[in-house]
């Protein structure tokens, strides 16, 4: 079989994405009939069919599916290797953090100073992403350790160390019917506008369309919207908000992840600095949560 091209790559997770040709070769900046013949031409190298094409939709096979998946992880790879490799020769070298907005469970400031007092410490970059990138970034090579949860975070192809666990707890306006009760079910919050979140379904949820924490600590301010969330949350954004226990919510788990066979030093300080932290860290009780 012949080597695939990165750009055959390219140009079909182009396609399998948009599941449409001409919208595919707009994004890729280029004209529809070149990207048709490539991607014929892929189909023809690997002995399979792709993609099912009619005058109005393009649908992936199951041969599609799995090359999708997997032609993620190696463009992902190409990039990782390509970031890090520029990183690596730098005369001012750094390590990028990733973790979203509030994302750290109030550890990254003793994170750091514990980590600084390593032999093996570089600067670090924190870098802040979107709801659920953290793990795309690590993937691609933006970030060389970052701040994953489970269960929602995708931790396939990092090592990973425990860091705290956080009961979640619905948040509300003081002024908010539920906001005095010890705990409520998700039963109360069934009619309540819950934020929709980045790839849920529209009509998921009767709340506003969100894009990160603070715009949801805002809404919820605002009386606009109320969120079940991490514990923790609230001692950063809670002045104007109360958390009150959702005992049914599943408990979320503060990460620290890392690509699997990193050889970094600065990496392996990083996450060594972090399990101390953490060892030691009491979480006190959350801002405006009932005792």
């Amino acid at each position: 079989m012949d080597r695939v091209e990165t750009r055959e790559l390219v140009y079909f997770v182009a396609v399998a994405e948009e599941r449409h040709f001409g919208h595919a070769a707009a994004r890729l900046g280029i004209s529809q009939p070149p990207l048709s013949r490539a991607i014929g031409q892929l189909e023809r190298r690997l002995g399979v069919i792709l993609l099912r094409r009619t005058s109005r939709s393009v649908t992936l096979t199951p041969a599609g599916e799995m090359l999708l998946h997997e032609a993620r992880k190696a463009l992902h790879a190409m990039d990782a290797a390509i970031r890090r490799s520029q990183r690596a020769g730098r005369e001012d070298p750094c390590l990028p953090v990733v973790m979203k907005p509030g994302g750290d469970g109030g550890l990254l400031s003793q994170i750091l100073t514990e980590y600084e007092a390593d032999s093996a410490a570089i600067p670090v970059e924190v870098l802040v992403c979107g709801i659920g990138e953290q793990a795309t970034w690590l993937r691609d090579g933006r970030a060389d350790v970052g701040f994953v949860h489970h269960p929602h975070d995708d931790l396939a192809g990092f090592d990973t160390e425990v860091l705290l666990t956080q009961r979640q707890v619905a948040v509300l306006p003081r002024s908010h019917r539920l906001a005095g009760h010890a705990a409520v079910t998700l039963d109360d919050l069934r009619d309540e506008p819950l934020p929709r979140w980045p790839g849920m379904h529209p009509d998921s949820t009767s709340g506003p369309e969100v894009r990160d924490i603070g715009q949801v600590m805002q809404l919820i301010a605002l009386g606009r919207a109320v969120a079940i969330l991490p514990e923790s949350v609230l001692s950063r954004f809670g002045h104007d908000l109360v958390g009150v226990p959702v005992p049914e919510a599943p408990s979320t788990t503060v990460m620290i992840a890392w690509p699997e066979r990193s050889h970094s030093l600065a990496v392996a300080a990083f996450v060594r600095a972090a399990s101390t932290v953490a060892a030691h860290h009491h979480s006190p009780a959350a801002f405006g949560v009932p005792a």
